[in-house]
């Protein structure tokens, strides 16, 4: 699976100053950091970048690209920002994102394919986060569909169905894993892509990583091609990697309703056993559901 290091955004506490205040050496040394992690591309965020956003992204990519070769996903919702970013960039380019919000949706696409980038079509709509799977799988079509009368093939598209706080709504948790399963028949040939972290904001650190894991293997089960992931999380990087078929095993088996001897388990299985339960809705989360 294709990994996007996430650690290089302007809401972190150590790299975000650093960033606001055009400081290298801090953006670079974790470059560094995410590059020898094992990740495949790092994610450039910015966010809004209302103020000097061109000169901003324009710097980033440049001060990135002379610290590590790996290709960059460039995150920002600020499209003037995005096109400077484009137009710096070296090699393969990924633009997150493109939404079918009309002041987002025809300048995304124009971006994309001008600069032949790869692009993530985020699952938000007109009005908002869908409610469904059955309401991602419409904004999925029609997204690749306004970019296919572009010109933009679905190899160059990787869609993201919006993964959601567990701790939130645990329906839109199960929603997203459906949508998954749906969409090779969807959207044939797309790719797919997810803000992992997202499944565990407002859980207290340290539980943080077992929803991460057992939800990107639940994902990956139905074909999940990529992540936005902390690099430095060790184990996650093993999973995705295939190296950790014993944590995979259990929760499948959680995922397809069997009987699992919990006795039988190692205190690590049993808790991805029980986060697996909880993603599913099947137990009720709370920050104890580790010692329950």
């Amino acid at each position: 699976m294709i990994l996007i290091g996430e650690s290089i955004n302007i809401m972190s506490q150590t790299i975000g100053p650093a960033m606001k205040e055009r400081n290298p050496e801090p953006i670079q040394n974790m470059a560094k950091a995410e590059t020898n992690a094992g990740v495949d591309y790092l994610d450039l965020n910015i966010g809004p970048a209302r103020k000097s956003g061109q000169e901003f992204m324009d710097w980033m990519v440049r001060t990135v690209q002379a610290a590590s070769d790996l290709p960059l996903s460039l995150d920002t919702t600020n499209q003037d920002a995005m096109e400077a970013g484009l137009k710096a960039v070296k090699g393969k380019v990924l633009m997150n994102s493109v939404s079918l919000q009309p002041e987002r949706l025809e300048r995304g696409l124009q971006l994309a394919k001008t600069y032949n980038a790869d692009l993530i079509g985020l699952l938000w709509g007109a009005e908002g986060m869908p409610r469904d799977a059955n309401e991602r799988a419409v904004h999925a079509v029609n997204i690749v569909f306004k970019a296919n009368e572009l010109g933009i093939g679905n190899e160059h598209i990787w869609i993201d169905p919006i993964v959601s706080p567990v701790s939130v709504e645990i329906n839109q948790v199960k929603a997203c894993v459906e949508f998954m399963s749906m969409l090779g028949e969807i959207a044939p040939g797309c790719r797919s892509t997810v803000g992992l972290s997202n499944i565990s904001n407002g859980t207290p650190t340290e539980l943080r990583p077992w929803l991460n894991r057992t939800y990107m293997i639940m994902l990956m089960r139905y074909g999940l091609y990529s992540a936005i992931v902390d690099a430095f999380d060790k184990d996650l990087i093993a999973i995705a990697r295939g190296n950790r078929p014993d944590i995979i095993k259990v929760v499948h088996q959680v995922m397809d309703g069997e009987s699992v001897d919990t006795a039988s388990l190692t205190e690590e299985l049993k808790k991805y056993y029980k986060t697996a339960k909880v993603l599913r809705g099947e137990s009720l989360y709370s920050h104890s559901w580790l010692e329950v």
